[in-house]
């Protein structure tokens, strides 16, 4: 039976869906303001993974994965600017503009990465009277009140509400007035927008709409949602009152998860979520990744460097999503040998098991049990990929081996059924590259990345393994 550590309980628990075989599962997608660094993309595929993981366990998964492309200002809470209207005034281009671009480049990437599309994708903006719906809701119910500035959720309302965080609020509180406030008509500093007004520090928003709200002075005004509220409308929509999962990044528990749960539970009086699943964040050289340092590297850095993606996506399942993950190019370097020789294993099983014309292929109950202990064990990739590995290790058939790693695949999501030969390489191309190879040998380094180089101007990356390197051409 699947277990999953859940967030709200910090207890490893059996999974048990709303519904046989059926899953519901909200990911909190990205704010679509500029390119996602690794660490974004890191999350999308660990939860790629586990989609994949409950579909190979038989569960029939509805995935939704928004884009936020209003209302997330640059605290992450209710201070600063709306990020996509900086980013929109920074590029000279509309929100809407800034929001088309930034999805492209992300469906790129996910595609890159070999990233199931979701089930539903919305936007936030799609959904604005949703969002508004709800706000009146928690007015009406009296959850929530205005100021000249905002509609605020009053946490001191909703009981629990540190639950999912475990925070002591007691000693953050903060009466209204205190500088740390913000806004001098809020009951208390914790307490979140759910409705920003186009007024004070928002006078000059680029995204509002015009709204009415029964039961507040302000009657008719022009404003957008807060960031919380979108992902509750979102889920609601989609997915119902009550989801089986919601995963989202670990930063997101303290305030954008916490505030989730209030404004959804206050609205239907139902438990939002039963599971909460959090990854950890990765690292670049032991350090958070950094714009200024240069260090918020993208998928298409990856690719500028000569490297398939795919290695990306080899390098997250080494390391199990509730733990952090450090990314080092040598680290990189170690995942893309690791999977050269999986690869290259893998078309030797497939042309030999051709050429002994073997009529059957049996899948190993003994490696299966296995694999699927370790993904049963709160998603444990890593060790579902060191099991791939005692395969290739086994001393079962070329048929046999080559069936388990086509059906473990389903899970990896490797495309190691669409493995070819590499065809004819051009002599000046096998030259560089064993030049290459004499340089590194040489830890002549630089020598090394320069003939790199030379070889990908020809149309070539070069890959090293075990046995030295393997030529693949690009595209």
């Amino acid at each position: 039976m699947l277990k999953i550590q859940n967030t709200l309980t910090r207890k490893k628990e059996s999974f048990k869906p709303i519904k046989k075989n059926q899953v519901g599962f909200y990911h909190c997608g990205p704010t679509v303001y500029w390119t996602q660094h690794l660490g974004n993309m890191r999350a999308m595929v660990l939860a790629d993974l586990m989609v994949r993981v409950l579909n190979y366990l038989g569960y029939k998964v509805k995935l939704v994965r928004n884009y936020t492309d209003v209302g997330h200002l640059t605290s992450d809470e209710d201070q600063g600017e709306d990020k996509m209207a900086k980013s929109a005034k920074a590029e000279k281009m509309t929100p809407d503009q800034i929001a088309d671009k930034y999805i492209k480049i992300f469906e790129q990437d996910i595609s890159n990465l070999n990233i199931l599309d979701p089930w539903q994708k919305p936007k936030a903006t799609d959904h604005i009277k949703l969002m508004v719906k709800m706000a009146q809701t928690l007015i009406d119910r009296g959850y929530a009140y205005a100021t000249d500035l905002a509609i605020y959720f009053d946490i001191s309302k909703f009981k629990n509400y540190t639950e999912l965080s475990g925070q002591d609020l007691a000693k953050n509180i903060s009466s209204a007035g205190k500088g740390e406030v913000g806004d001098v008509g809020k009951k208390n500093s914790r307490d979140f927008a759910v409705w920003f007004f186009k007024a004070g520090a928002h006078e000059n928003a680029l995204q509002t709409w015009p709204m009415k709200f029964k039961g507040i002075k302000q009657s008719t005004v022009d404003g957008f949602p807060g960031w919380h509220i979108e992902c509750s409308a979102m889920s609601q929509k989609y997915l119902g009152d009550t989801i089986d999962i919601h995963m989202g990044g670990i930063e997101h528990v303290s305030v954008h998860h916490t505030n989730e749960i209030a404004q959804s539970e206050a609205v239907t009086g139902k438990k939002f979520v039963n599971y909460w699943l959090h990854n950890e964040h990765l690292m670049v050289d032991g350090k958070k990744m950094s714009k200024s340092e240069g260090t918020a590297y993208s998928v298409a850095d990856i690719k500028a460097n000569g490297y398939d993606p795919l290695v990306l996506r080899y390098f997250f399942m080494q390391a199990h999503y509730r733990s952090k993950q450090n990314f080092t190019w040598e680290a990189f370097d170690a995942s893309q040998t690791a999977l050269n020789n999986l690869r290259g294993q893998t078309i030797s099983l497939q042309i030999q098991r051709s050429e002994a014309r073997q009529s059957q292929e049996n899948i190993s109950e003994e490696f299966k049990n296995k694999f699927i202990s370790a993904i049963e064990d709160d998603f444990n990739l890593p060790q579902a990929l060191a099991v791939v590995w005692e395969v290739l290790k086994s001393d079962l058939s070329d048929g046999d081996k080559y069936a388990m790693i086509m059906d473990f695949d389903q899970v990896l999501g490797l495309n190691l059924g669409q493995l070819k030969k590499v065809g004819k390489i051009p002599t000046e191309v096998n030259k560089l590259a064993k030049a290459r190879k004499t340089a590194r040998q040489d830890k002549n380094w630089q020598e090394s990345d320069r003939l790199r180089e030379e070889i990908k101007k020809l149309g070539f990356v070069v890959e090293d393994n075990e046995v030295g390197y393997k030529l693949r051409k690009i595209g």
